[in-house]
């Protein structure tokens, strides 16, 4: 168990970053289609229009009476 030890914390200690990170060999990839320049992180951030749409036929036009729910019973004993 005590010989377990260091070899723990050196193989811990081999797992760090040797250098800083780079792109892969052709540089970043390419944009998604539709995109025409690189995308930033205020672009990235703001949400698609399906993501918030804005409402257009509300259900109730004008005040008016609700008709009877045939679902709307009172509680079972």
């Amino acid at each position: 168990m005590r010989a377990a030890l260091p070899v723990l914390l050196l193989s811990l200690a081999a797992c760090g970053a040797k250098g800083p990170l780079a792109w892969p060999e052709g540089g970043p990839p390419a944009p998604p289609p539709g995109v025409e320049g690189p995308l930033t992180t205020e672009k990235m951030l703001e949400p698609p229009p399906q993501a918030a749409p804005d409402r257009v036929d509300d259900p109730v036009r004008r005040s008016e009476e609700r008709r009877d729910d045939e679902f709307d019973l009172p509680p079972g004993r």
